[in-house]
């Protein structure tokens, strides 16, 4: 080994000295180019964005490197002071949370040394945490069934979750005496992941139930599951739907899919996390009664992406996933003792993502990540009824979902369906191209039964007070204006593309 070849690497002894210099100039400008922006995202739009990216970056593989502290400097500038930052209050579009510093920091030990979770020997102590952490997450799901029947997979999101849910549940029923294949049944609130999984996995298109209010019709289930004429079936439900953040009726849907023999399934990529709390729980009755959950902890968990997780009621249900390959876990070595990882996920290579999992579960234990939660659903209420107190702004009837509020200014309803979902639509783009504020759009049920437009606002920040969020409301109603206005003398609105460097004077660009 060459002596300077110690200088380029993050870990051995010599590392971590190389990694703090490197981290400080990362640090340091990461902190000037959140002022720089001065904002929740850059103003100006796609062409503006890509424009001050590419000064910054291109080329990105120069004939003669420019070094590892300017090219640093250079990219993480660009990325910042390009960034749709969700540690912004004004950042409320997604599923999209701002990370905890304590997740970060354990983000850059796993990176430096690097375990990749497919053998023992390339992760010794790292393939334990991520079982202790496993486990803990099982019997949060499944805290009545027998041990050690519960267990838990890192995955990389809700996605990647809900495909080896299908994928075990295809095994399942090709061994069962029907046999396949497998029917998959899921309401018409479901993720757009359990389409994609049923297709990739070579299955039939799934059964779609209606939905009263945003959730699984029972009665509708009942029906669709006495017309497959016990076929096996997989229902899929949701706890926390992305859109408008639903809850189905869990409860109800385990009595229909007991009396029919079907399995379930329940997405909740985001609620899960209410889990957390004592006085939240109750909301997810009847999830530890499904055969496997989806559960991510980059969304009311505020880890670094990834940081998925599927659990099961019973670890043999994972059977399908074993597989032998010499170099990783030959009979030979699993017989004398070393751990098989390899069946822990559809995966060879991932990342340790359970090491901030446990880093973060370990700092604020159950009561510290129930405070958190409790936080973003308190915070949601107030939103919303701050919302219900503005004259210009009318929110979606109903409950609030987990921590969703929809909401669109009232001038909207004056223009007609279609003019007025054009308003709503451009209120959101004009606050992006402004740079001025981040939220999201769904297409939800109003009162009077009609599908209408909605702003949304998905709020995961964990510490940010209603108060840091009201001026984004003052923002939209101001926006509305003038939108509506476009729109009453038949001006159109700003097209989905978005464009030209717009930027709004700096002043008026500082978020809530």
């Amino acid at each position: 080994m060459s002596s300077g070849t110690g200088d380029l690497l993050a870990g051995g002894a010599d590392g971590p000295g190389r990694l703090r210099a490197l981290t400080s100039v990362v640090l340091d400008t990461l902190e000037t180019a959140a002022r720089a922006r001065g904002g929740p995202l850059p103003a100006g739009g796609p062409d503006a964005v890509a424009r001050r990216t590419a000064a910054l970056c291109d080329p990105v593989l120069p004939e003669e490197g420019v070094g590892a502290e300017a090219a640093l400097a250079d990219l993480v500038r660009a990325v910042a002071e390009g960034a749709a930052d969700p540690a912004d209050p004004a950042c409320v579009a997604h599923l999209h949370c701002p990370p905890l510093a304590v997740a970060v920091a354990a983000e850059v030990a796993g990176a430096a040394l690097n375990p990749s979770m497919d053998s023992w020997d390339q992760a010794p102590a790292a393939g334990v945490i991520e079982e202790l952490t496993t486990a803990a997450l099982a019997r949060l799901v499944h805290p009545d069934a027998p041990a050690p029947a519960p267990d838990a997979l890192i995955t990389s999101g809700g996605t990647e979750s809900n495909l080896v849910a299908l994928l075990l549940a295809r095994e399942r029923a090709a061994a069962g005496p029907r046999g396949g294949p497998l029917r998959v049944v899921t309401g018409a609130n479901a993720h757009h992941s359990v389409h994609r999984a049923a297709w990739m996995l070579g299955l039939p298109a799934p059964v779609v139930v209606p939905c009263t209010d945003g959730r699984i019709d029972p009665a509708a289930l009942d029906r669709t599951l006495a017309a497959l004429d016990g076929a096996p079936a997989l229902v899929v439900a949701t706890a926390g739907t992305t859109d408008e953040g639903r809850i189905d009726p869990l409860p109800e849907i385990a009595d229909i899919t007991d009396r029919y023999g079907a399995g379930l399934h329940v997405d909740a990529a985001y609620g899960g996390p209410l889990l957390f709390s004592e006085r939240l729980a109750p909301l997810l009755k009847g999830l530890d009664r499904a055969v496997s959950v989806t559960f991510d902890l980059h969304k009311l968990g505020w880890q670094p992406v990834a940081a998925g997780v599927l659990a099961v009621a019973d670890t043999a249900l994972l059977a399908p996933l074993s597989l032998r390959t010499d170099y990783l876990n030959a009979d030979d070595d699993t017989e004398a003792g070393l751990p098989d990882l390899l069946g822990r996920s559809i995966r060879t290579t991932r990342r340790p993502d359970a090491l901030k999992i446990a880093a973060t579960f370990r700092a604020l234990g159950r009561r510290g990540l129930s405070e958190l939660v409790e936080h973003c659903v308190r915070t949601a209420e107030e939103f919303g009824r701050a919302v219900d107190a503005r004259p210009a702004l009318r929110r979606r009837p109903g409950p609030i979902g987990i921590s969703t509020v929809l909401f669109r200014p009232v001038v909207a309803d004056a223009l007609g369906p279609e003019a007025g979902d054009a308003v709503v639509a451009e209120v959101r783009r004009t606050l992006l191209l402004d740079g001025r504020a981040v939220l999201g759009r769904a297409v939800a049920e109003d009162g009077d039964g009609h599908h209408r437009l909605w702003l949304k606002a998905t709020l995961l920040h964990p510490v940010a007070a209603t108060a840091d969020l009201l001026p984004l409301l003052d923002l939209v109603a101001e926006a509305a204006e003038r939108a509506a206005r476009r729109e009453g003398d038949g001006g159109g609105g700003d097209s989905e593309g978005g464009g030209g460097d717009t930027a709004a004077p700096a002043e008026e660009r500082l978020s809530p």
